[in-house]
């Protein structure tokens, strides 16, 4: 079959490489000038290694990931460390990388909350059963079963700064269910960055005969009267057999109109977050404490969610002796952030670095940048599991594959990888 895949990002690429394995003619579609999607980076020409546009690192358990590597024979360049992650509490920051960690943190105070907190860490991490749980929010099941306080102190900021005031009510547990019970505290990434593991990605896949059309976007899905379908680009148009398309779903919904009109409601009716990361190259190391990763709950006063250290996690050698720091967050599409400048966003968050290290000057700023994207978290409401569009769309010939349908997993590049591979199997088998 000849068959044209949209979008190079891990599920894309990794559905092409099972494709192409079985006798196909594949191409790959991509907007952008190079691999990646959201895990693409950049690299600055004094750095050996690139960063991540969105901050990025793998799980340990992140199994298809790793047995995508052992497939390819580059486990040898993946990279398995353990940085310091802490949580915010009255202007302090404690470590919260680890149960035991987490059991010493303050803000649960002591006796029975630290006990229930305990006890249902353990089961989310230990239990299968998470069909039930996409049936409350997580509000309600953390308050049942690990109590008013925990749930304000722990799991409450976290659902705040992911989902907004907007969401935050309405996540369904299951959710939290997927982020405790396969999530590990030993991080990896890959020697080069991530855009070094796109990028030789890419080159295997060419070298097994797939075609890369780069700046080329996809303008409109075009079914044919004598079966296959017709891709409108920026740079003409092309027939296939199949087509595959790892974009989101507001993004089909505008490629192929055509689709039957409850799939596409479907479509238009899931929610998700979109993201705005700040990527700071500073003279000076930021923590003295050597934190990678810092929680920050929206009212501690910081005008963002995350902030991250990615150089307490890699050498600053690796990028020309700068401190790499990323200033995220989740946030609806129409939040203002989404209009402001690079410019306006570093006056609202530099003044914040202070509260970390007081002795931080905007002069330790050596380099800045600034990414935005309407599409980063899909937000998983009651009964979720319902919603999900199929991979195999209403269309003869038509397959759909986005982190909307990973659930009950959380986005992220494993995740990507499997479900771009089983929409592969659905187009051999069919």
């Amino acid at each position: 079959m000849k068959i044209a895949v949209i979008g190079t990002g891990f599920g894309g690429m990794a559905a092409a490489y099972d494709l192409v394995k079985a006798g196909n003619t594949v191409t790959l579609y991509e907007a952008e000038s190079a691999p990646g999607g959201l895990a693409a980076g950049f690299k600055e020409p004094n750095w050996e290694w690139s960063v991540e546009k969105y901050y990025h690192h793998w799980f340990t358990s992140d199994e298809h990931m790793f047995r995508l590597f052992r497939e390819l024979g580059v486990e040898d360049r993946v990279m398995i460390l353990s940085p310091k992650t802490v949580m915010y509490h009255k202007g302090k920051f404690y470590p919260f990388d680890s149960i035991t960690s987490a059991l010493l943190y303050p803000g649960l105070g002591y006796g029975l909350n630290k006990i229930r907190f305990g006890l249902v860490g353990l089961y989310l991490r230990f239990t299968n059963r998470w069909q039930p749980m996409e049936q409350t929010t997580v509000a309600e099941w953390m308050k049942k079963w690990a109590g008013e306080k925990v749930y304000t102190q722990m799991w409450e900021p976290l659902v705040m700064g992911k989902f907004s005031e907007k969401y935050a009510n309405q996540v369904n547990m299951a959710w939290m269910w997927a982020r405790l019970h396969a999530r590990t505290t030993r991080l990896a990434t890959y020697q080069g960055g991530f855009q070094a593991f796109a990028d030789e990605f890419a080159a295997i896949l060419a070298k097994m005969g797939v075609k890369f059309a780069y700046r080329t976007a996809v303008k409109q899905l075009m079914s044919e009267k004598e079966g296959g379908w017709s891709l409108s680009t920026t740079h003409g148009d092309e027939t296939y057999d199949r087509v595959l398309a790892t974009i989101s779903p507001a993004l089909l919904s505008k490629m192929a109109p055509q689709l039957p009109e409850d799939y596409l409601k479907g479509l238009l009716d899931l929610k998700s977050m979109g993201a705005v990361v700040m990527t700071l190259a500073l003279k000076h190391q930021l923590s003295r404490e050597g934190y990678y990763w810092y929680n920050l709950p929206k009212d501690a006063g910081f005008p963002f969610l995350a902030l991250v250290e990615h150089t307490n996690f890699l050498s600053p050698q690796k990028f020309g002796g700068n401190h790499i720091i990323y200033c995220g967050d989740y946030l609806d599409p129409a939040h203002e952030y989404f209009q402001l400048s690079k410019e306006e966003l570093l006056q609202r968050f530099t003044p914040s670095l202070k509260k970390i290290n007081p002795n931080f000057e905007t002069g330790w700023i050596t380099g800045s940048w600034l990414v935005k994207t309407n599409y980063a978290q899909p937000v998983p409401l009651l009964n979720h599991s319902r919603h999900i569009p199929s991979i195999e769309t209403p269309l003869k010939g038509l397959y759909f594959a986005s982190m909307s349908q990973v659930y009950p997993w959380d986005r992220g590049t494993n995740f990507a990888v499997e479900i771009g591979r089983r929409a592969a199997d659905l187009m051999l088998r069919a």
